[in-house]
Parts: structure tokens; sequence; C-alpha cells
């Protein structure tokens, strides 16, 4: 690649923005979609993928719309980027307990029973909607208008800490850090019967469940990649107290995984035993017991190594301390 001397900018007709970009001997044979996300500074990988596959990009001024496509030397391609969408999703007054928060990012504690971002049945009371009303327009708008400032989530009765992008240089540089397996995810989980080991690690891909669209399954349609490494932290005979950490983060990773190896999460309704009474040893419990409870990534401006811890929510120390009681 010629650098990014080499890129063009202008706006069309229809106010979006239009990047220009050589390649080089040097990407020769280079696919499209990597190509795009190395070498423009506003564009991930995955979001070029999407304006591959919508026809929005040409290679010497022909569409080409597979994100497979190698290019060559002198190959000029040219990318349409819509501008962002207004944003339709209602700001919410919703409390948020922030753990900590500057311009570039925050980090959330998200409680039990809280969806991430507005869906088909979710349209307002989600992380979304409070976020908004805390930063107005200051969130990344690369996931789109649903998910503003969004790089990773977790599961609605899942509770713990989550990073949110405040700008699109703060997504970009948190969203590789995922890529590449650098974000340090730890989860505290309470699942059942005894595990024996002290530690393991569950290296399974995982991919959609054919038989069920809610679920994903151990070697599913269009499986990925999926590593989890689990220690144990204590025994309760019928239930065991683990640390679960992401090496990869695929939807529900660490439910598919226990459950996999016949240790479901306790309380999951998607993965768990078919019959739950909803209540574990006498406490009423909605949901898998899963906490995201220490989160670090490098600090996308600064370069530093921030890490962030958060307590256990209060229905999971009730259900450890009614089983500690009993040992």
């Amino acid at each position: 690649m010629n650098g990014l001397n080499d890129l063009d900018r202008e706006l069309n007709e229809n106010d979006s923005s239009v990047l220009t970009v050589t390649a080089g001997a040097e990407d020769a044979g280079s696919r499209l979609d990597a190509f795009i996300g190395c070498n423009t500074d506003e564009l991930s990988r995955s979001y070029a993928v999407r304006l591959i596959e919508q026809g929005q990009v040409t290679v010497n001024g022909t569409p080409v719309t597979s994100k497979k496509h190698k290019l060559s030397d002198g190959d000029v391609v040219t990318i349409d980027v819509p501008e962002p969408e207004s944003l339709n999703i209602a700001a919410e007054n919703i409390p948020l307990e922030i753990i900590y928060e500057d311009s570039d990012v925050i980090v959330v504690n998200k409680p039990r029973g809280m969806v991430v971002h507005p869906g088909p049945g979710n349209w307002s009371g989600t992380l979304v909607n409070a976020v908004m009303f805390h930063c107005g327009n200051s969130l990344s708008s690369i996931n789109g208008i649903i998910r503003p400032g969004i790089v990773h989530r977790i599961d609605k009765d899942t509770s713990g800490l989550l990073m949110i992008a405040k700008n699109d240089h703060a997504h970009e540089s948190l969203a590789e850090q995922l890529r590449i397996h650098s974000v340090t995810r730890e989860y505290t989980a309470l699942c059942y019967d005894n595990i024996r080991e002290d530690e393991l690690t569950i290296d399974e891909p995982i991919g959609r469940d054919e038989h069920n669209r809610l679920r994903r399954a151990v070697r599913g349609s269009g499986q990925r990649e999926a590593v989890t490494h689990i220690r144990v932290l204590e025994r309760f005979g019928r239930y065991t107290l683990i640390r679960a950490r992401l090496e990869t983060g695929r939807t529900h990773q660490i439910r598919v995984h226990m459950a996999y190896i016949k240790h479901p999460l306790a309380g999951d309704e998607l993965y768990g035993p078919r019959r739950q009474t909803g209540s574990i040893e006498g406490i009423k419990v909605s949901g898998q017991l899963l906490h995201a409870g220490t989160l670090g990534f490098v600090h996308p401006s600064t370069g530093e190594y921030m890490e962030f811890h958060s307590d256990l929510p209060e229905v999971f120390d009730q259900v450890l301390e009614r089983l500690r009681s009993k040992e």
C-alpha cells in the first residue's frame, strides 16, 4: 500500500463519505476486507465486510461483493461510506452504576435482568437507552443506531462489567483488543454438580444450534473458535463455584461450554436442566448465576493497562451464603 497519503475523501451528492485507497505491491494477494480494515483509520474490518456485501465497494470502478476478493498491485479501492443514521432509539433516565469514565471510554456494572441493546421485544429499558441519556451524542457510531458505543455485550441475566466506547477511535482500539484476545475478562459462575479438576481448559468451537434458534452449540452451524479457561474456587457437592476466563468471546460461550462438559450454570433456563424450580437452595433465582467481575484493557489513548473489578450481585451472594451454611 502506498500509505494513507493515497487516501482521498470527498462528499458525493448524497452526503455520504467516499474513501479511495490504492493498493501497493506489498498488498498483492490481500483480501479486500482485510485491506480496508488495515488501511483506513475510520473503518473496522467487520464494518468493511458489511459495506462490501451491500455493494458499496468498488475495485477499479467495478463493484465487488466478496470480502475474499484478492487485490493486485495498483488496484484502486473506492468505498462509499453512508453517513450515520439519525438515532431513533430514545434516551432514558435509567440509573447507571459507572465504575470509570473519561472522554474515550465508560466502564459500567450492568445489573441482572437488563438487556444491553434494543431489539425486538426490548426497545426500551436497555443499557443503551441509559447510556444515551448519560452521554448524549458522545458515543461511537460504528455499530449502528441500535448499538451506539457497544463494543461487546453480556447476556440479559448475566451481571457485571462492560466497556463502552465514546468515540470511533476508542471503539476501533477496544474492538481490536477483543479480536486479538488481549482483553482480560473473568467471570464468576455457579454450576451444577462437582467438578473434579482444579483447573481445565475447554477448547471447543461454538456455532448456532440447528434445532433451536435461541441456542448456541459446540460444533454448531457456522462454528468459530471458542476457548474458556476454568478454575474451581469452591465445591459444595451439588454445586461448584468457578472462575471462568474468556480467551475468545462467542455468544453464550461460558454457558455453552459448561453445559457441554455436563456442568451447566445454576439457574440457566436455556442450557440447564429441563425441570427447574426457579430457586436454588430455597432462594428465588431468575436466570444463570454468572457475573463478569473483572475487566481489563489497554486505554485507547494513553496506552495504559487498566483493570476493573465488581462485587457479586446480592442474589448470588445469598445463594453462596446458604450453600456455605450447609457445609
